[in-house]
């Protein structure tokens, strides 16, 4: 929190300077965010690695069954994504990420680029430095980031309700530890279990619209007592006792 505060704190006075030294304020010069600053307001056409850095935040806000893809386009698909998140947060919803919505995106993040209600030890409760997956270490930590700015948006989206997570990334030998499917997204780093409150079927249904593509829960083999989310390019959804 006090990071937070810091942060903010350091944009007012660096947007106060520009005002006052008649520099024009654009996306990037009022903030100085700790972990990423865009320098450019972004809309369709755009393209580059600042359309995926948005990508990444906004990925959650989609419509149900569908998935934002990381490209650095900013095609129709990133508009409409940036349209929900901005009406989200009672922003004008223009689907043009300026410095509005920058702001909004930096008082949602710490400096390690985790969204403020979820953070790396709590998709990583196997080892400390992400090897032994599926992938590398460095995707599979950049897999749980995205996981979490989807699980952000979501937790917005039920009402700003706590989610527990109980399980991300494992290690094969976490894995096999724990009796996990040897294709176990939790391999990959982009998968969670969610467990407690909201109800495991409010969570399962609540997923459709934030990009997950694997979602197993309730009446699911093995899955009775959490609701299973991931990203993974053959999507399939199974949760009988919550009608999914």
């Amino acid at each position: 929190m006090f990071r937070r505060a810091s942060r903010l704190f350091l944009s007012f006075v660096m947007l106060m300077t520009g005002m006052a030294a008649g520099v024009g304020v654009t996306a990037g010069t009022a903030h100085a965010d700790s972990c990423y600053t865009w320098n450019r307001s972004l809309s369709q056409g755009s393209s580059g690695s600042d359309v995926t850095q948005l990508q990444i935040r906004v990925a959650g806000w989609v419509t149900s069954g569908e998935r934002l893809a990381y490209d650095g386009q900013y095609g129709a698909r990133t508009a409409a994504a940036v349209k929900k998140f901005q009406a989200a947060y009672g922003l004008g919803a223009d689907g043009i990420a300026g410095p509005a919505t920058f702001g909004k995106i930096y008082a949602l993040q710490d400096a390690d680029c985790t969204p403020v209600h979820f953070g790396y030890a709590e998709l990583n409760r196997c080892n400390s430095d992400w090897s032994g997956g599926a992938v590398s270490a460095a995707t599979a930590k950049s897999n749980a980031l995205r996981t979490m700015w989807k699980l952000e948006a979501m937790r917005h989206a039920l009402g700003d309700v706590p989610i527990t997570v109980s399980s991300g990334f494992r290690s094969r030998a976490c894995n096999d530890a724990v009796g996990g499917s040897a294709t176990s997204r939790h391999l990959y780093g982009d998968a969670a279990d969610l467990v407690g409150s909201p109800s495991l079927c409010r969570l399962a249904q609540q997923s459709r619209t934030h990009g997950f593509s694997e979602i197993l829960g309730p009446g699911y083999p093995g899955h009775n007592d959490h609701t299973h989310v991931a990203f993974d390019p053959s999507p399939y959804w199974s949760a009988p006792t919550c009608g999914i």
